[in-house]
């Protein structure tokens, strides 16, 4: 049997996943993958097989990709032709290194082609061309990540407590990113059980914003309300906090928002308009336990912050 290969292990999810994973398999069986060689040395240090990946340039991929029978993809934080090129290299490079399988961070109601959200055409695309190799796959389609409304909620406590948004009420099983680094870690770890699979990987209710930031003022005691607004109206909530349109704009260091505005007005778009309304209990099957609800992670705010953008855009 070839070994399980981890890649992203440098950015916030796939930390979280080889952290799970290392619990789950004996370090022999493993291959961490990141652009960060800083980053890697840890787990090489405790014998954890490590190579360095940059799926900007296919040039040596399939020689990192090589000994692997299953490969976990993280989808990469930029949006656009550059992320679609960068899955590209990563999928042909697993082919060619004889990789078996193919798991990979989707988004929910992908396959949707009338979800308006920007981030759903590269996923899609990546889940398409995935199946036109001809791989095996899992593909994890993700709610949205409860860490980056959880950052968002204070990001107002500071401003005026008006959470302001477009996403109206509509429907969202806000789910942690922990989870979904669980979900990841033990796809990898299970996926022989799996053949040509889609999970939805959501949280444990569909809520809207209002309820949302209900769990957050029971919590902590805040008095944050909501209030509707047009999509245009929050691209200047964005533009006025400093946050690019585009993944190709200038990200500031620290960011509460580390996400282009365009990504996140059309994920509230979608949302409003109901195209991200699923709730299933993939997760609960995958990995035998129960989703981390919002209630909790308010109530442990510290640890559930969306934290600083990892990314290698050349």
């Amino acid at each position: 049997m070839g070994k399980l290969l981890l890649t992203g292990v440098d950015g916030n999810l796939g930390a979280e996943a080889a952290k799970i994973l290392m619990e789950l398999e004996n370090k022999e069986n493993l291959i961490f993958c990141g652009y960060n060689p800083d980053a890697l040395k840890p787990y090489a240090d405790i014998g954890i097989e490590t190579r360095v990946t940059n799926f900007n340039h296919k040039e040596g991929l399939a020689e990192a990709f090589a000994g692997a029978e299953r490969l976990a993809l993280i989808s990469m934080p930029f949006v656009g032709a550059k992320r679609q090129n960068a899955h590209r290299n990563a999928v042909d490079a697993a082919k060619e290194a004889g990789v078996k399988q193919i798991i990979y961070t989707s988004l929910v109601n992908a396959d949707d082609e009338t979800n308006p959200s920007v981030e759903k055409k590269d996923h899609i695309y990546t889940e398409l061309y995935i199946r036109e190799q001809g791989l095996d796959f899992i593909f994890l389609r993700n709610s949205q990540y409860a860490e980056a409304m959880i950052t968002n909620y204070f990001t107002f406590v500071h401003m005026d407590s008006v959470l302001k948004n477009s996403q109206g009420d509509g429907l969202m099983a806000y789910i942690s990113r922990k989870d979904c680094a669980k979900a990841l870690a033990y796809a990898l770890h299970r996926g022989g059980e799996y053949d040509h699979a889609v999970l939805n990987i959501n949280g444990p209710e569909l809520m809207t914003i209002s309820k949302f930031i209900e769990y957050g003022n029971q919590a902590t005691g805040n008095n944050v309300s909501y209030k509707e607004l047009t999509d245009e109206e929050n691209y200047q909530v964005f533009d006025a906090m400093g946050v690019p349109r585009t993944t190709d704009g200038v990200f500031k260091e620290g960011s509460e928002a580390p996400y282009s505005s365009d990504g996140m007005v059309t994920f509230a778009q979608a949302i409003r308009e109901g195209k991200m309304a699923i709730k299933t209990d993939d997760f609960q099957k995958l990995t035998g336990q129960e989703p981390i609800t919002v209630l909790y992670m308010f109530e442990h705010a510290d640890d559930f912050q969306v934290g600083d953008r990892h990314s290698k855009d050349a």
